[in-house]
């Protein structure tokens, strides 16, 4: 759900870890994860990549990401997160091979769900499609009143969801309307990681994949759009590097599964 480097070669893979028939949780980088799945086994690709897009410039883009998404009263508190220093071209090439990736490891006709900012926004719109699938439109997570404000222009009050799908969809009615615009504010208490998204803004989220089916997230970070997924009805299968981050996402999976009574099946049997 939150930014994080997968694509890093660092000793940080450890074997995928089956806890529970809810959930799974593979330690390590993004695109290896992916190419060991299953073809066409996953119902819904949701994520929050790393932006790359701290600051105006490269030599900004290169500074910690805690220097570059935390306020300086709260700097030090969690984690840095790594991949978030791509330049736009290697951003854009990046993207399009994890999303290439799991164009083949979604099933035909489901949804895909980007994160991004205002800077990003066009490169992301254009990755999607790189990687093979429909673009459909674009989300907005208003983060209320709430926001970093500026002077002397507009506040600085959303982020993006560029949405699309693996082909063309079913159109079904199983999944129904959901609303163009999320409005959640960012509250401190809630959150586990640097860019960490508000827990009731994913579970609204989540609601775009069929009840039932499974999230992937190769960019679990925190692991609150799993935590969203299982207290949604939906299973979920994350990939996370930064050992410090997953283990928060692990224990949080582990508690919202131990409110439910596990009802899926294994995940891949």
């Amino acid at each position: 759900d939150e930014h994080g480097d997968h694509m890093t070669d660092r000793p940080t893979d450890r074997p995928t870890d089956r806890p529970t028939d809810r959930w799974t949780l593979h330690r390590g980088e993004s695109l290896r994860f992916l190419r060991e799945l299953p073809d066409a086994s996953v119902d819904a690709l949701i994520t929050d990549p790393p932006y790359s897009s701290g600051g105006m410039t490269r030599g900004d883009r290169m500074g910690s990401t805690d220097s570059k998404y935390t306020g300086t009263e709260h700097r030090g508190a969690r984690p840095d997160f790594a991949g978030d220093n791509r330049d736009q071209r290697a951003f854009l090439t990046w993207c399009t091979l994890w999303l290439s990736e799991s164009m083949r490891v979604l099933r035909p006709g489901s949804p895909v769900v980007l994160f991004t900012d205002w800077r990003q926004l066009p490169t992301m719109t254009d990755a999607l499609q790189a990687g093979g699938f429909v673009w459909r439109g674009i989300a907005v997570w208003d983060k209320t009143g709430a926001a970093r404000k500026q002077m002397d222009g507009f506040c600085a009050q959303s982020e993006y969801m560029v949405w699309g799908s693996a082909g063309p969809m079913a159109r079904d009615g199983r999944v129904g309307c959901l609303p163009g615009v999320f409005q959640h504010r960012v509250d401190g208490a809630d959150k586990h990681h640097q860019t960490g998204k508000p827990s009731k803004l994913m579970r609204e989220v989540v609601r775009i994949c069929v009840k039932g089916g499974t999230i992937l997230d190769p960019f679990a970070g925190s692991g609150t759009t799993g935590v969203a997924a299982v207290l949604e009805g939906r299973s979920f299968i994350g990939c996370e590097i930064v050992p410090e981050i997953a283990d928060t996402a692990e224990a949080r999976l582990r508690a919202a599964v131990g409110t439910l009574t596990p009802e899926a099946a294994p995940l891949f049997g």
